[in-house]
């Protein structure tokens, strides 16, 4: 049904990758038309224009629950502090010898926020105030509308709250796509952030070169690494927490005891009941779910290392001491005060974190995924003198006599200038 609907709306495409580069390509070519168009057709919503106004930013806040917006005003005051703290630990601006680095932030960001009828405004401000924190000087954002043209009072809320500079109504590849090339209304971002399906995924990648993206996210991944000392209600409760994300979602238990993991499962069965997105959650325990036995906490975290895991629950008697031998995880939640829930929403570092193994090379959105680095090279004529003739050996054997002569060319500058 989903791949008929697609080729009824871009023509006869022979994949979903073919779909991408096409609808890229019309955004491209035609902006904002484009974009409105495919917007309109996939989600079968009227878009009443692309911008969000002012107005109806305010109208949100009237719509969002009081106690809700105290509570989005406290995780955004949390998760600023925290990346400001994080801001002062990396590397800053130095010159040493006439060599150094200048970080700046980067100019414009897009941040993509999918969803209509579940909605996220926690990853709004887990996406945004990291990008603000590193002092990028606008952020945008994009977001599919609800089928009355509006988009979620929830995002607009979070959106304010983050600082988000302008909002925009689009959905889909077509939102990748005029970010990262441009349209009359929405301007070129230097990066694009933010999950999405399968047609979000590939555009970002599509359109990598030409801008920076943060990372290709899959399904979320809890592993719970637990002990007989553990409580199995909340060992379930942590993989139900995983699980109803999405029924591609892979909830998973690592123990050393057989008992426990019998435990874990009828408690899994008693609360499942108890969510509302219960059939999501069973869908993904069935397809994805599982409880590996173990014969030590060592086993164990071994094992969790070599999945790489974008959460990694650790549910031991001595947790902290554990800690630094997880080498490969997107975070850890260290013992069972600790939740990953508490991580999704309010802890502080951002909860946008890497997937499918990633974590074995990557790290979670921070403000250094809004920074970047040029080299300055500022030397001295002792400096020049000292390194210019080995400079232009080197140059020579390459091959690149044009590089050995704009050595050379100032080494004879130089010996005139001082004979003279």
């Amino acid at each position: 049904m989903v791949w008929a609907r697609t080729r009824e709306v871009v023509g006869d495409v022979s994949s979903v990758g073919e779909a991408v580069r096409r609808i890229l390509r019309d955004v491209r070519e035609e902006g904002d038309s484009a974009v409105l168009r495919y917007s309109e057709a996939f989600d079968g919503v009227e878009y009443p224009s692309l911008v969000v106004s002012n107005e109806e930013v305010r109208e949100a806040y009237r719509r969002v629950q009081p106690g809700v917006v105290d509570a989005l005003k406290l995780a955004a005051q949390r998760v600023r502090a925290f990346h400001e703290a994080q801001r002062k630990h990396i590397l800053h601006s130095f010159q040493e010898g006439g060599l150094g680095v200048q970080v700046r932030a980067l100019h414009r960001v897009g941040v993509y926020v999918p969803g209509t009828t579940a909605v996220y405004p926690s990853s709004v401000l887990m996406t945004v105030i990291p990008a603000k924190v590193a002092g990028v000087e606008e952020v945008i954002l994009t977001s599919p509308v609800s089928p009355d043209g509006s988009v979620s009072p929830l995002k607009l809320v979070a959106a304010d709250l983050a600082g988000v500079d302008r909002v925009f109504r689009a959905s889909g590849a077509q939102a990748i796509a005029a970010m990262a090339y441009g349209t009359e209304s929405i301007s070129r971002v230097d990066k694009v952030c933010g999950p999405g399906n399968i047609f979000v995924t590939l555009a970002k990648r599509e359109v990598f070169g030409a801008v920076g993206i943060d990372a290709l996210y899959g399904p979320s991944e809890t592993l719970v690494v637990a002990d007989d000392s553990a409580d199995p209600a909340l060992c379930a409760a942590d993989l139900l927490a995983g699980a109803e994300h999405d029924e591609l979602a892979i909830p998973i238990l690592i123990t050393t005891s057989a008992r426990l993991a019998e435990q874990v499962s009828q408690e899994i069965e008693a609360q499942l009941e108890c969510l509302e997105r219960r059939e999501v959650a069973r869908a993904s325990l069935e397809a994805q779910g599982g409880a590996a036995v173990v014969a030590s906490v060592e086993e164990a975290v071994d094992l969790a290392n070599e999945f790489a895991p974008e959460h990694l629950c650790l549910h031991l008697s001595e947790a902290e001491r554990w800690l630094e031998k997880v080498r490969d995880a997107g975070g850890v939640f260290v013992g069972e005060v600790s939740p990953e829930t508490l991580g999704d929403y309010m802890a502080g570092p951002s909860h946008v974190m890497p997937t499918g193994g990633t974590a074995r090379f990557s790290s979670p959105l921070g403000v250094q995924d809004f920074l970047k680095s040029t080299s300055v090279v500022a030397v001295g004529r002792r400096a020049l003198g000292a390194l210019g003739p080995s400079t232009a050996a080197i140059a020579r054997a390459e091959g690149l006599t044009g590089h050995a002569r704009a050595i050379e060319l100032r080494l004879e500058k130089q010996r005139t200038s001082e004979e003279g």
